[in-house]
């Protein structure tokens, strides 16, 4: 399809943009449709642009603001324009500051009472914008709780989200577990598994679950890889380059290969160096 103005409308924590060109030399030459369970920012679906496709995240409030941006676009850019306007007309660093408490407070208010709709998806994607890091973060009962970055930018780029949009029309878009979003892949057909980072520090999995991917759900991931795997689907999967993650897809006849990243998201700049993996079943 290649259409240049797509592009992803958030960051998105462990997106895959600096891993692109390692991704698309390993991509299978040909295949039927293309899965993503774990899309997040979308870097990888809006660099391919599969005809046929289905994406899928398990965070609500982010596939609510693609299906907003499917849909009803401009109402969505009419939206995220309007909190713009208001964000600049705060002329001291202390109003921004206010005003950026202010709409967070009002987004994880929608959040609790789940209204998945226009004015939650345009608050999304300001939030994503102006919070510190660009980072996308809910604490332990799922509130959003990532300071301000003091900055005036705005949030969208029309022509972006005009192309997505369009785009998006020939797109499933599911919000739920991995599997489910899995379950109709058939022979030929090829799935990109961005998944959820295993710790570099085994200890540190306690912590880890609170986002709901726990050592259980990357057991069942890794044989959900081995269903495709005998289905006839091609598999492509993406993670650090763990001991368990090894340990889950060693010695299978996968091809694993490690590649260099530098991690943007980390504030010891001696650790931004890492190792990930990708995975392939054929």
């Amino acid at each position: 399809m290649g259409n240049s103005n797509v592009a992803p409308f958030v960051k998105w924590a462990g997106g895959k943009r600096q891993l692109l060109p390692q991704i698309k030399e390993r991509m299978p030459k040909k295949y039927n449709y293309y899965y993503e369970p774990f899309v997040g920012g979308g870097a990888v679906t809006f660099e391919l642009l599969p005809a046929n496709a289905l994406i899928n995240d398990i965070n609500k409030a982010l596939i609510n603001a693609y299906r907003q941006i499917c849909n009803v676009p401009e109402a969505f850019l009419e939206a995220v324009n309007k909190l713009d306007s208001e964000m600049l007309e705060k002329r001291t660093e202390d109003l921004g500051k206010e005003y950026y408490y202010f709409l967070r407070e009002h987004y994880n208010d929608k959040l609790m009472k789940a209204e998945y709709d226009v004015e939650l998806a345009a608050l999304f994607v300001f939030i994503n914008k102006h919070c510190f890091n660009g980072l996308y973060r809910v604490n332990g009962k799922g509130l959003f709780n990532v300071p301000y970055n003091n900055s005036r930018r705005v949030s969208v780029d029309e022509k972006a989200i005009m192309g997505i949009s369009e785009y998006l029309q020939g797109v499933t878009i599911m919000d739920g577990d991995f599997e489910i979003a899995c379950k109709d892949a058939k022979k030929g057909d090829f799935v990109f598994i961005d998944s959820p980072y295993a710790p570099l520090n085994p200890t540190s999995f306690e912590s880890y679950t609170k986002e709901g991917f726990d050592i259980e759900s990357h057991q069942r991931l890794a044989k959900l890889f081995d269903e495709l795997t005998a289905k006839g689907c091609y598999c492509m999967l993406t993670n650090h380059n763990t001991e368990l993650i090894n340990e889950l897809y060693g010695n299978k006849g996968y091809i694993i290969d490690v590649v260099s990243v530098k991690r943007m998201i980390n504030s010891d700049a001696s650790n931004r160096v890492g190792e990930e993996v990708i995975i392939c079943n054929y």
